[in-house]
C-alpha cells in the first residue's frame, strides 16, 4: 500500500491493483502492469492517484483485507472514486460486485482503466453487470473443473499435493517417491515411537539429533510428528482431509500397517509408554501368575530381581533363580542320532509338499484380495446408484482399502524369503541341538531373542518359576523324559 500526497487542483481517487498468487505477480498480467496501465489512464482523464491498494489474493471468495479497507475509505469520502484494471480484477464473486455497485450507487466514480464502461448509465451498468456475472461463473466453473481434476489424479493413485515429509514430488501427473535422505529417519520415529519408550516431547528431540529436519532445514515439532504417525499416506494410502475420504495410492509405501497401527495404540494412550533405563536378561518375558501382569526387573545391592508392582501384590525373585530354571529345562534338550535321523527325515518329506501349501495359501490370498475388491467395485456403484448415502459409503469404503492394504501386507509376507517354513524349521533343530550351549554363550541380546523363540507364557507364581517351552521344543522335551520307545 503506497500513500501519495494529494493536489487540490486534480480529483482524487484510489488505485486497486490484484494478482490471485505471487507468481501471478511476477508473470502475466502483473501488478506493475496494472499500475502502469491505470496510471497511464488517470493521467489521460486528470486524475490523481493518491493511494494504492495492492492484493494478493483470489477474489473468488469476498473478505479481501485491502478492497475491504477501500471500501471503508471510500465510504468515509477520502477520494471521489477508484480506479481499476479490469471489472474482473476488482470482483470475481457477485458479493464483492454488490458492495461495489452500493458504492456506485451512493456517487463514488468507479472507472476501469482497461474498459470504457460509463458506470452512471444503464447500458453502461448493464454491460459491467454482464462481465461481473460472467467473471462469477468462470470462477465457479473453474473450481469445478480444478476440483475435478484433483479427484481425478486421486481416483488415479496420484497425491495432488504437495509429497508429506520422507517422500520428494517427482512432477506433475507422477507418484510420490522415497525421499533417500529422509525416508529412512521418518521410519526411524515410527520404530522408535512404536517402542513405547518415547513420548512425543523425547522423540523430537531424538530425532533432531539424529538429523531429521523439516523441508525448511528446522526441527519437526511435536505436533508435526503426531500429524505425520496418523498419516495414512506412509502405508500407501492418501486421506482428503476436506471430505475425510480414504483413496488408494500408488506411491511406495514407507512403514507397514501394522507398524501405523501400533504407533497409533500408543498415541491413544492403549500402550504403557516407559524409558528402559536398564536392561535385564528376562524383561517383558515374566508375568505375575496372579494378576498376569509383566514383572519389572530391578537391581538392588548388587542383584537382580524381578517384582510385580500391582497393588497389594508381593510377588518377587532374583534373577538368579529364573536363569537356573531355564537352564535346567534348556539342558534337557537332547538330540540323539536317532532322534536327528527321525526329525530330518521328517523335515525332508515336509520341505516337498510345503511348497504346494504355500501356493495354495497364495491363491486363497489373492481370492481374499479379489473379493475385497469386487466389494470395493459394488460400493462404489452403490453410491453412484444412490442406494447408499455418502457418510455411509465412506465409512464402508475406509474399511475396505484397510482391509485390503492388510490383505496385501499378508500375502507380500507369504511370498516373501522370510516365510520359508521348512527352512525356518531347519534352523529350530540346528539350534535345538546345542540349545544350552547357546545360551550359555550368548550375549545379552541374543539370549532374549533365543529365549522369545522358544519359550512362551512363562511366568512366576509366588517363588516357583514356570518356564514353557514352544513347539517343537516342548516335544523334544517330551522325548528326553521317555525312557523307552522309538522318537
Amino acid at each position: 500500500m503506497i500513500i501519495i500526497k494529494q493536489n487540490d487542483r486534480m480529483p482524487s481517487y484510489f488505485g486497486y491493483i490484484r494478482v490471485s498468487t505471487v507468481k501471478q505477480g511476477e508473470h502475466g498480467v502483473s501488478l506493475q502492469e496494472q499500475k502502469d496501465a491505470i496510471t497511464r489512464y488517470a493521467l489521460a482523464k486528470g486524475f490523481e492517484i493518491i493511494r494504492w491498494f495492492e492484493e494478493r489474493k483470489t477474489a473468488a471468495k469476498s473478505g479481501r483485507p485491502e478492497f475491504d479497507l477501500m471500501l471503508k475509505e471510500l465510504n468515509k469520502s477520502t477520494a471521489k472514486g477508484v480506479i481499476i484494471h479490469k471489472i474482473d480484477r476488482s470482483a470475481r464473486n457477485l458479493k464483492d460486485w454488490s458492495n461495489l455497485g452500493e458504492l456506485i450507487d451512493s456517487g463514488v466514480d468507479v472507472h476501469f482503466a482497461n474498459e470504457s464502461l460509463d458506470l452512471h448509465s444503464r447500458g453502461g451498468r448493464l454491460s459491467a453487470d454482464i462481465q461481473a456475472v460472467v467473471a462469477a461463473d468462470y470462477i465457479r466453473n473453474l473450481k469445478e473443473e480444478t476440483k475435478k481434476g484433483f479427484y481425478g489424479l486421486i481416483k488415479q493413485g496420484l497425491y495432488p499435493l504437495p509429497a508429506p515429509l520422507g517422500y520428494v514430488d517427482c512432477g506433475k501427473g507422477k507418484p510420490k517417491e522415497l525421499d533417500p535422505e529422509r525416508a529412512p529417519l521418518v521410519k526411524k520415529a515410527f520404530l522408535l515411537y512404536a517402542s513405547g519408550q518415547f513420548s512425543l516431547d523425547t522423540l523430537t528431540a531424538e530425532m533432531y539429533q539424529k538429523g531429521l529436519r523439516n523441508r525448511n532445514g528446522r526441527p519437526v515439532s511435536r505436533s508435526g510428528l503426531a500429524k505425520m504417525f496418523k498419516n495414512p499416506f506412509y502405508i500407501g494410502l492418501i486421506r482428503i482431509h476436506t471430505s475425510n475420504e480414504l483413496f488408494s495410492g500408488i506411491h511406495p509405501p514407507l512403514i507397514s500397517k501394522t507398524l501405523l497401527d501400533r504407533v497409533n495404540d500408543v498415541l491413544q494412550g492403549k500402550q504403557v509408554k516407559k524409558i528402559v533405563q536398564h536392561e535385564f536378561v528376562f524383561r517383558k518375558l515374566f508375568s505375575c501368575r496372579q494378576c498376569n501382569r509383566l514383572m519389572t526387573g530391578e537391581k538392588q545391592k548388587g542383584f537382580v530381581y524381578y517384582r510385580c508392582h500391582t497393588h497389594g501384590r508381593k510377588t518377587s525373585i532374583r534373577e538368579d533363580n529364573i536363569n537356573q530354571v531355564v537352564q535346567d529345562k534348556l539342558r534337557r534338550i537332547i538330540f540323539n542320532h536317532e532322534l536327528r535321523h527321525v526329525l530330518y527325515k521328517a523335515l525332508q518329506k515336509f520341505r516337498e509338499t510345503w511348497f504346494e501349501e504355500r501356493n495354495n495359501n497364495i491363491a486363497q490370498m489373492e481370492l481374499q484380495l479379489s473379493h475385497v475388491l469386487t466389494r470395493l467395485n459394488r460400493l462404489t456403484d452403490a453410491y453412484l446408484d444412490g442406494t447408499i448415502d455418502t457418510t455411509l459409503y465412506k465409512e464402508k469404503k475406509e474399511s475396505l482399502l484397510i482391509e485390503r492394504k492388510a490383505t496385501e501386507e499378508k500375502l507380500a509376507l507369504i511370498k516373501s524369503e522370510n516365510m520359508n517354513i521348512p527352512d525356518r524349521i531347519q534352523k529350530y533343530f540346528e539350534l535345538a541341538e546345542s540349545l544350552y550351549l547357546s545360551y550359555k554363550s550368548a550375549n545379552l541380546d541374543e539370549k532374549q531373542e533365543l529365549l522369545k523363540m522358544v519359550s512362551s507364557n512363562c511366568g512366576v507364581e509366588g517363588k516357583n518359576v514356570v518356564f514353557m517351552l514352544n513347539f517343537p521344543y516342548s516335544e523334544l522335551e517330551k522325548m528326553a523324559s521317555v525312557s523307552s520307545g522309538g522318537p
